[in-house]
């Protein structure tokens, strides 16, 4: 496999049978959140890759996604004929216009929906316009496989995500003081919706509810006014490997009202922590939670509160949950996830080989 990716600097590495091209953004780049970018110059990489492409000879290109890389790669097969499968990582629709709607905050409530669902709706056109060069899609959960298809008129099929279970387990638990942490870690953005846990914690006082603290692990530009607001709180900022997952084991139920992720895999990772979740009903994640048995899917700020409250007055169902996140997250395995991948492959190069 030759793999082109955006990193720190220009180079090649090859581990085994996978080869690494590294290439550098300019000072121009667009940051986009923690570790993400858009290089508006990206394309001056394309001699770069497309030497790489005629001595590697691909049989088959796979991007994810609209972003600098896959628009390089994109191109380079339609000029090469070779046949493009993509996959679908980001609600980059809903991402855009839940931050336009943050910006727009000064403006009267019917103007700033107005913008926001007219600059939703035609970035999704955009981006299904861009879809429809591939030969098959891969999408992360069942809603977005049938809309996708749909609107692409190209086979679609679903492209779950696994869970590193070794990594990721309630036996890297370091606390056991009694208090009930409730946990979050996502992008402290406007579309993972962070302002709920404040709605989330009222709720828990005004039914009497203490010894409970929020672990919000994440950075982003909503932290501030969650720190001015959230009372029990503790920010960790961005953590990544052994302090990630000990922050998981740490908590007793994760809050996710993110209502734009396709799939959410920090939920399958608090699962896989041993940690019931609580979860939107729009959205991914809702496919990750086996309601009532790992987490439960709310509909608002009210029932994610009942939720937490339903499993502070019943510990032994809580003990119960945390047993069943964990089970279900060991059925999780990536290699499940890349046999579907590699029949997707499989099955396009045959197609484009009929029709060659």
């Amino acid at each position: 496999m030759l793999c082109v990716h955006a990193g720190p600097e220009t180079e090649e590495v090859t581990d085994g049978s996978v080869t690494h091209l590294s290439l550098r953004r300019s000072a121009l780049s667009l940051s986009m959140d923690e570790g993400l970018a858009f290089d508006p110059l990206f394309q001056r990489h394309m001699s770069r890759v497309a030497r790489k492409f005629d001595a590697f000879l691909p049989e088959l290109v796979h991007i994810t996604g609209l972003n600098d890389v896959s628009i390089v790669g994109a191109v380079l097969a339609w000029r090469r004929r070779i046949p493009v499968i993509a996959s679908w990582h980001t609600n980059l629709h809903e991402f855009a216009a839940r931050r336009l709607g943050t910006a727009l905050r000064p403006l009267p409530d019917s103007v700033r929906e107005g913008l926001t669902a007219f600059a939703e709706r035609k970035i999704f056109d955009g981006a299904m316009l861009y879809y429809r060069m591939p030969r098959m899609i891969l999408a992360p959960n069942e809603e977005q496989v049938e809309l996708i298809a749909r609107r692409t008129r190209r086979e679609t099929r679903l492209m779950s995500r696994g869970v590193d279970t070794g990594l990721f387990s309630p036996l890297k638990r370091t606390v056991n003081d009694g208090k009930l942490r409730l946990g979050f870690v996502g992008r402290l953005r406007a579309e993972k919706n962070p302002r709920m846990l404040v709605e989330v914690e009222q709720r828990l006082l005004a039914a009497g509810v203490d010894g409970f603290e929020f672990t919000v692990v994440g950075e982003g530009t909503e932290r501030r006014w969650l720190e001015r607001n959230l009372k029990h709180a503790v920010f960790t900022g961005f953590l990544k490997g052994e302090d990630l997952a000990r922050a998981y084991a740490d908590m007793d139920v994760f809050l996710f009202p993110s209502e734009t992720d396709s799939f959410g895999n920090v939920a399958q990772e608090a699962l896989a922590s041993g940690v019931p979740t609580v979860v939107s009903d729009r959205g991914g994640p809702k496919f990750v939670i086996r309601h009532g048995e790992t987490g439960f899917v709310a509909g608002n700020a009210e029932e994610f509160a009942d939720h937490v409250l339903a499993l502070v007055k019943d510990r032994p169902r809580l003990a119960l949950m945390k047993e069943a996140a964990r089970g279900w997250a060991l059925t999780r395995s990536w290699e499940s996830v890349f046999q579907g991948v590699w029949e997707a492959y499989r099955d396009t190069l045959d197609r484009s080989r009929r029709t060659a």
